[in-house]
């Protein structure tokens, strides 16, 4: 009896023992699970937000801490007071950055005014560039402090450049107010003459013979003469720019654009003495979107034509904008003797505010009264006018289609436009002349002045297809 007392002790504590083990390996599992690291999820993290472009690279705020591929013009020399001419200096990070076999970016720091005089950057870079604009860039102070062996034509020009982005928060300031008081038109001299006043006032930046180019965020003001010029480019994005100048100084155009095509000109606030955006000959497939524009002189196509040339422009649309106090709003302007053409434009969803002359073909322009009739003239077809609402200055007609004598405008297109006079209750006739369409819907003011159909004299050989 004793020993089987014994044999079940034996067995009750082996029983525990193998129980106990149990637990403890149950709770160390359990113990482990818990604590054992995650492993790296392999799923893509959304990307940070873009960094906000008025302000600088943070490895850039300090000239002696860039990195390889940002370029700050203080490290090459450049002081940054607004006097000093750190010309030299914007050189040599230019051929620098431009030499730079992965995409490199010239940094003017915010902060900083840096005077630059009339400089030509040229290409072609071996990688793309970025110049980054968050300070502030400025010319000498009118002609009298303008170097007399640079060029008094352009200010900053880009040359043969592929794949550049001009960007940043900064100021582009080309104190242009000592340079308006020249005679850059033909003006009335002291006897009552007309003086022919050549002018040499500088365009503030000029792109000449370059592509893949990039504009944003920029505010430039006061230039000289044009703020931005564009010749012989292909695929020009410019966006969320400000330009302004004050509405009496001449010439001052916000962008023009010739022998240039892709052009996409967004989110932009334009005002000046000139017109907003200018599109000369040699120009096809512009695309102008949410643009307000005013003061100035409205957006224009030309003027085309001028002693006897040939002027091109196709495929034009301009839509979403608003245009306010200017003496123009969309306009189609020629000189008489040209040849050529302006087809496939289209104006649509434009909201005009006080504008003098909302709807314009004009092709008897000229700047003083001696230009003459001629036989020849630009051709002017298929121009669509939609949804193009708002208010006119009384002073003159709120649709204005003067067209050659010699060449008829044809396929002009109006819907859904409605204008009314800004002050007042008096309604102004639309004027045509010799001036083929047909109205889509009906409008305010009535247009009961253009032909119907095509021009019987019109023949194919008149026309000098583009």
């Amino acid at each position: 009896m004793k020993n089987c007392k014994l044999s079940l002790m034996l067995v009750l504590c082996i029983s525990f023992f193998c129980f106990f083990l149990s637990t403890q390996a149950r709770w160390h599992h359990h113990k482990h699970k818990h604590t054992h690291p995650h492993k790296p999820s392999y799923i893509s993290q959304p990307p940070s937000p873009p960094p906000d472009s008025a302000s600088p690279p943070e490895e850039a705020t300090n000239p002696n801490n860039s990195s390889s591929d940002v370029f700050d013009v203080r490290s090459f020399g450049a002081v940054g007071d607004g006097q000093t001419d750190d010309t030299e200096a914007f050189k040599m990070a230019w051929d620098t950055a431009c030499q730079s076999e992965s995409a490199a970016r010239i940094l003017v720091p915010r902060g900083f005014s840096f005077m630059i005089q009339s400089t030509i950057f040229t290409g072609p870079c071996l990688g793309g560039l970025v110049l980054q604009v968050d300070g502030t860039l400025v010319p000498p102070d009118g002609p009298e402090s303008w170097p007399k062996n640079t060029s008094r034509h352009q200010w900053l020009v880009f040359y043969r450049i592929n794949e550049m982005s001009l960007q940043g928060g900064g100021v582009l300031d080309g104190r242009g107010e000592k340079w308006w008081n020249l005679p850059c038109k033909p003006h009335r001299g002291i006897n009552g003459t007309t003086l022919p006043g050549p002018c040499d006032s500088p365009v503030a930046i000029r792109f000449f013979m370059s592509s893949n180019l990039t504009v944003q965020g920029l505010k430039i003001k006061n230039s000289p003469q044009f703020h931005f010029r564009f010749d012989n480019c292909r695929n020009v994005h410019i966006e969320s720019i400000s330009i302004s100048a004050p509405a009496r100084s001449p010439n001052t155009d916000g962008i023009h654009i010739e022998n240039t095509n892709d052009v996409q000109i967004y989110n932009s606030v334009i005002s000046n003495g000139d017109d907003c955006v200018s599109i000369g000959s040699g120009c096809y497939d512009v695309d102008i979107r949410n643009i307000t524009c005013g003061p100035g002189h409205g957006i224009s196509i030309g003027s085309l034509g001028k002693h006897n040339s040939r002027a091109c422009v196709s495929n034009i649309t301009v839509r979403d904008s608003i245009i306010k106090g200017t003496d123009n709003g969309v306009r189609i302007k020629t000189w008489q003797g040209g040849s050529g053409s302006v087809s496939g434009v289209t104006f649509s969803n434009i909201h005009m505010d006080n504008v003098r002359n909302p709807i314009m073909i004009d092709q008897f322009y000229c700047l003083n009264k001696g230009c003459t009739n001629q036989t020849s003239a630009v051709f002017v077809s298929d121009i669509l006018y939609s949804n193009i609402k708002g208010t006119y200055d009384v002073r003159s007609s709120p649709m204005h289609f003067a067209c050659s004598d010699a060449l008829p405008c044809t396929n002009l297109t109006l819907s859904e436009v409605e204008l009314l006079p800004a002050v007042g209750d008096i309604v102004l006739d639309p004027y045509c002349w010799n001036a083929y369409g047909e109205l889509q819907t009906l409008t305010i003011p009535p247009v009961s002045c253009l032909l119907e159909g095509v021009p019987p004299s019109l023949l194919e050989n008149d026309i000098e297809h583009c």
